[in-house]
């Protein structure tokens, strides 16, 4: 008799269930990314300009290290987007919204700051009066916010290889779709199931900040000539709110013409010298002066300003003027980062970081933050900066000649606000407390507060001041200043 051969019953899954399991399988990031470019309406968008108002702040300028960055409220923002060539134009117009802090924004109450600035490929400039300056500071930045706005996220994300995973937020399921642009940012956008970008969390490597955390929210999405674009936008970096606008105007391929200028793209860091006694020179031919000073067996530079680029070149040019004696101590003026991007950079150079007392905490927490996605020089030299902070008055004396720091009071730009005083050279060191005016400029109608703080510390100190070597503008003399402020020289 023959025996059956008897096989294990396997159940075949239904039509049904096999299509539920295809479904539950996150599709990949290509296809994710192509349906909200559509979802948005830009397959065919190869530019955007919009415009906004609302409240912001200044990244970078608090008034004590370590707090939110000072309130502003912008009365027009407009941004003209070029996916196409990979190009941005931003005008604004804000004023101060509280009295504290730093940044070119005039005074409490005392009118707006009008801007623009650009960005094309690897350029980033700004207009100076009938030509242009370059702005490699803001480089980063500018590539950041043009290739996170809502439809450039999704165009990034496209060319560099994202990556998609589900995830849920608020109770919704959204696709994070994330991609890295070499050596500029890394970006994860959080796209939902309508195909819209709801958020996007970015870093963006920052000269004081190190990797730097940027999360933009969009919001109230409308259509505009087939586009979809959100009216609601809020972005915070480095930990607190830079932006909440509300969008009032949309232009879908609006006309956008932004060349790199010829002066612009063959531009490199500049610096000049000026020797204003024996062993002192003033290092100008930027936005931002550095001054270097001969000790007896070394240099202290006084600032080293905005990022790398700057603090090298300005060091390579103290080194040039006494061969030999090495930069030892760099003097930081405040904790605003235009006056510490080039800190970094010092250290780099082995330089011991003086600053003020208040800030050091601070510096110490976010030198520790490297910057990963464009190493800087700080990142490949391996050192450890040291930092030294000065509370009321730090003085460095040898034999051939002594340098004051004073911990200026009452002032309304920062905390912490250092100045530099050589006694035997009757000469003074400032950032920003006084930025002189073009010769025989007429002087202010109203006092500025911080020009008058400044005579009122020097007076405080009984400094016998002859002149003053600002960290922005020209040498000037302690006369032009009282002069400034609407008094009399003593």
């Amino acid at each position: 008799m023959r025996r059956r051969l008897l096989l294990p019953v396997i159940a075949l899954p239904s039509a049904a269930l096999i299509l539920a399991a295809c479904a539950a399988t996150p599709p990949d990031a290509p296809t994710v990314l192509r349906q909200a470019d559509q979802a948005m309406g830009g397959t065919n968008l190869k530019t955007l300009r919009f415009t906004a108002s609302g409240s912001g702040t200044t990244f970078g300028q608090a008034y004590q290290p370590g707090l939110a960055w000072p309130k502003l409220t912008y009365s027009t923002l407009t941004r003209t987007l070029d996916y196409e060539n990979g190009a941005m134009r931003e005008d604004f117009a804000r004023s101060r919204a509280e009295p504290t802090g730093g940044g070119a924004t005039p005074l409490m109450g005392q009118g707006e700051a009008k801007a623009t600035g650009f960005v094309r490929g690897d350029v980033a400039w700004n207009p100076a009066g009938t030509g242009a300056a370059p702005a490699p500071v803001a480089l980063h930045q500018r590539v950041h916010d043009l290739w996170t706005s809502p439809h450039g996220v999704v165009k990034a994300a496209l060319r560099h290889n994202a990556t998609v995973s589900a995830r849920t937020e608020g109770g919704q399921e959204v696709r994070a779709v994330s991609f890295t642009v070499p050596g500029r940012f890394a970006a994860t956008a959080l796209i939902n199931r309508d195909g819209l970008v709801e958020r996007v969390d970015s870093t963006v490597p920052h000269p004081v900040l190190g990797d730097t955390p940027v999360t933009t929210w969009y919001s109230d999405w409308r259509e505009t000539g087939g586009v979809k674009f959100p009216m609601r936008i809020r972005q915070a970096q480095g930990g607190f709110e830079v932006f909440d606008l509300t969008v009032t105007e949309v232009q879908p391929n609006a006309p956008a013409e932004v060349a790199v200028p010829e002066a612009v793209r063959a531009a490199g860091e500049r610096v000049t010298v000026e020797k204003v006694v024996d062993g002192v020179w003033f290092l100008a031919g930027g936005s931002h002066n550095s001054v270097a000073v001969e000790m007896a067996d070394h240099l202290i530079v006084v600032e080293s300003p905005l990022y790398d680029g700057r603090a090298a070149a300005v060091i390579a040019e103290a080194r040039k003027l006494v061969p030999g004696k090495p930069v030892r101590t760099v003097i930081n003026s405040h904790h605003h980062f235009d006056h510490a991007g080039g800190l970094r950079g010092a250290a780099a150079e082995g330089a011991t970081l003086v600053t003020s007392a208040m800030a050091k905490p601070y510096f110490d927490a976010v030198f520790a933050t490297p910057n990963r996605i464009a190493p800087d020089l700080l990142a490949r030299s391996g050192r450890a900066p040291q930092v030294v902070g000065v509370a009321g008055k730090l003085v460095f004396a040898d034999a051939l000649r002594t340098v004051e720091v004073h911990e200026m009071q009452g002032s309304i730009h920062a905390l912490g606000f250092l100045m530099v005083w050589l006694p035997r050279e009757r000469l003074l060191i400032e950032a920003d407390a006084w930025t002189p005016s073009p010769p025989n400029s007429p002087p202010p109608a109203v006092p500025n507060a911080n020009n008058v703080n400044l005579v009122d510390n020097i007076e405080r100190l009984k400094l016998p001041v002859d002149r003053i070597l600002p960290l922005h503008s020209r040498i000037a003399s302690m006369a032009e200043l009282y002069a400034a402020t609407g008094r009399k020289a003593p």
